[in-house]
């Protein structure tokens, strides 16, 4: 670990070729703990990039601790912060269908009754479902999806953050979810 320390305090002092040192040392290392994560090779090399470039910057901070382990958990919340981020838009792209259903529109632009009243159904079950999860997260859903108002405009009325909208948000959409799950269930 002496090397990893000269390596460290080289970088710290200027030396970019030191920098490319430690890179080359531990590209493998950092590379298979993204891979666990993401299963994309093309995926684990864009986040190898930013775990290196986190590394760099976040360098006068380290403690001279197990470097190696220090890497990798920068390694592994990158990765966790990817796959939240594919997640988030994983729901997003459900929601977005469910945006289709609440506004009535569809892939074809005749619509016959039986269309309709699906629609009707859907709009008023998305409703009803959404009365069950806490108030906190139905008014910005109902503030987002059917009133399309954008975060900072709910942040601005609620009198918070855009980010504790975009947390809201995002922990309402999982439980409509679950609560759309369960109504089905309790249909059968």
């Amino acid at each position: 670990m002496d090397l990893d320390k000269d390596l460290i305090e080289e970088t710290l002092s200027g030396n970019n070729n030191a920098f490319e040192k430690i890179v080359g040392k531990y590209k493998g290392y950092i590379f298979a703990i993204i891979l666990n994560f993401t299963k994309d090779h093309n995926e684990a090399e864009n986040i190898a990039q930013e775990v290196f470039l986190q590394i760099y910057i976040s360098l006068p901070e380290y403690k001279f601790d197990n470097f190696k382990g220090w890497i990798g958990r920068i390694a592994a919340n990158k990765s966790i912060d990817w796959k939240r981020k594919k997640k988030a838009k994983f729901n997003e792209q459900v929601m977005e269908n469910a945006e289709m259903v609440i506004d009535g529109e569809s892939l074809y632009h005749y619509k016959t009754p039986e269309d309709i009243l699906v629609e009707k159904e859907s709009r008023e079950k998305i409703h009803r479902v959404c009365k069950r999860i806490p108030n906190i997260y139905e008014d910005v859903i109902i503030k987002f999806y059917f009133e399309e108002k954008s975060y900072e405009e709910i942040a601005k009325e609620e009198g918070t953050t855009v980010k504790t909208i975009a947390s809201r948000l995002y922990r309402g959409r999982n439980l409509l979810r679950e609560k759309w799950r369960e109504e089905d269930d309790e249909t059968l």
